[in-house]
């Protein structure tokens, strides 16, 4: 077979031509996205919101719907990314399956999906963090695109996990829906009375809603807060990579069809 460079360059292209078919992602991307940050604005009160900024511990105290803005930004970037690699894992994984078979290295068909998320992440956060102008002036623009990007990252790194675990869209779409929401919540203190609770550094997207308060209400750059979210990206990543290969190894299945449980592995 080619060389490593040319197998993992053909599947990123293929990967990339997947995204780009997805109507559905890219009707989010447009309308969604500028739609739902704008609801979040016009839909919450003005009302001062303390944020403790844990990297610091500097006390910030944006308008409430300028937070919620934030949030609804990171709410919508996560669900766009997570869907897209929660359809582009699961949709193929027969295929994915008889390739491997086929003997092209899995490894390659991995690193090929996180290169398109990559690339489509950093696409959206960018889109993603011009549209939240339209609701308020952050103070750190290319801040707040890198808490988009990384929150992008980790939900599209969540999405591949669902695809390849779960057996039903229904599933992975309410799986990706309820933790997204859920996870963003807690976060808001317009929201939630606990936003400065210990458990919520917890939650898969912290760092970057961290990082994006910094950016929308401070000069403040919480390199901590954006090591956390690459960890949570690292570490949905790697056992998404484990449980990708645990299924393109299984025993393939029929056009169309999909297993409802893992087969024991060939070989």
């Amino acid at each position: 077979m080619s060389g490593h460079p040319t197998l993992f360059g053909t599947a990123t292209r293929y990967a990339l031509i997947e995204h780009a078919r997805n109507r559905f992602a890219l009707a989010l991307v447009a309308v969604f996205l500028p739609l739902w940050t704008s609801l979040t604005y016009l839909a919450m009160p003005d009302t001062p919101s303390p944020v403790r900024l844990r990297a610091t511990g500097q006390w910030v105290a944006p308008p409430g719907n300028e937070l919620t803005a934030i949030s609804g930004a990171l709410n919508a970037v996560t669900l766009i990314a997570g869907f897209m690699m929660f359809a582009a894992t699961f949709e193929r994984s027969a295929f994915d399956r008889r390739l491997a078979l086929a003997g092209y290295p899995s490894p390659h068909l991995f690193l090929a999906k996180v290169a398109a998320l990559a690339l489509s992440a950093a696409a959206v956060s960018a889109y993603a963090t011009a549209v939240t102008f339209l609701t308020l002036s952050p103070r750190q623009p290319l801040l707040l695109c890198s808490a988009l990007f990384c929150a992008a990252l980790t939900y599209g790194a969540l999405g591949m996990g669902f695809g390849s675990v779960l057996t039903r869209e229904v599933e992975g779409m309410f799986a990706i829906v309820m933790t997204s929401i859920i996870d963003l919540a807690l976060q808001n203190p317009v929201m939630s009375s606990e936003a400065d609770s210990p458990l919520v550094r917890l939650l898969p997207s912290y760092g970057a809603m961290q990082t994006g308060t910094a950016a929308g209400f401070s000069t403040t750059v919480p390199l901590q807060d954006l090591a956390v979210q690459l960890t949570w990206f690292t570490g949905a990543t790697i056992t998404s990579l484990l449980v990708f290969r645990l299924r393109v190894r299984a025993h393939p299945v029929t056009l169309g069809e999909r297993s409802s449980a893992p087969t024991a592995p060939a070989g």
